[in-house]
């Protein structure tokens, strides 16, 4: 089963599932599930071949659907469950797939489609640290500066370092070789009808309005809100009002 960040909370509500993005982990939410826990419990996961899940030779939706499910079964069904980007595709597959596992959905800046960006470049970024001689992450750090001179990217991606084994905790090679399926969506039979929110960066184009067809095709009840001043990273760059999306959406009407 994935390895999760359990933060306990009062039993008023179903608990949140928080499912994270590429080349992240459980830990990157730490701050956000900490605080939403003054009203439930929150559960971080770290997905396969992320954090200090396991690793696996496959990375498709399905995958990390069935994953999010066995953690559910875990955890006492139904969930609320928040996916951002790459987490958000999974929640998505979730949902359609074992609806009933699912009490509401919010997807954060990613839709049902296939997009045409590349992370691969990342990965071989990471790839060519060198950890012989590493002694922290601000050495992995100014490594990663001869090829990624986004400081931000730079500082997310040494928190997925593990110094004491020198190593990376993510499974590179096979999230390069699974990058088509990360990419894309899955074809996938049915819909979920229950309340569906799809939460955006006000500057991000991650999910642009011509989607929404496809979005409501398979998500008959979303709703559509953006928060201003945000890109792709809404949770890191606007976290309170992240939260506070989140708070009002979860808790509604319970």
């Amino acid at each position: 089963m994935l390895n999760f960040i359990d933060h306990p909370g009062p039993k008023d509500y179903p608990p949140l599932i928080i499912a994270h993005g590429l080349f992240g982990s459980g830990r990157n939410w730490g701050v956000i599930a900490k605080r939403l826990s003054d009203t439930r419990r929150v559960i971080a996961v770290d997905h396969r071949n992320h954090g200090s899940s396991p690793w696996f030779q496959s990375h498709s939706y399905h995958d990390l659907a069935q994953d999010l499910k066995d953690v559910i079964a875990h955890i006492g069904a139904p969930c609320d469950v928040m996916g951002h980007s790459m987490g958000g595709k999974a929640a998505m597959v979730l949902a359609i797939t074992d609806p009933d596992l699912v009490a509401r959905l919010c997807i954060a800046d990613i839709a049902p489609v296939a997009y045409g960006h590349n992370q691969t470049q990342f990965i071989k970024a990471m790839q060519s640290v060198n950890f012989s001689n590493v002694k922290s992450r601000a050495e992995v750090r100014e490594q990663l500066g001869l090829s990624i001179d986004d400081t931000g990217l730079r500082d997310f991606f040494v928190q997925s370092v593990d110094i004491e084994h020198r190593r990376w905790r993510l499974n590179l090679d096979i999230l390069e070789k699974e990058m088509p399926k990360i990419l894309g969506f899955p074809d996938t039979k049915g819909h979920f009808e229950k309340k569906t929110l799809f939460l955006s960066g006000g500057n991000s184009s991650y999910v642009l309005p011509e989607m929404r067809e496809k979005i409501k095709t398979l998500f008959p009840s979303a709703v559509f809100a953006r928060i201003p001043n945000a890109g792709h990273w809404i949770h890191a760059e606007r976290p309170r009002a992240f939260e506070e999306a989140l708070r009002v959406f979860f808790n509604q009407g319970l």
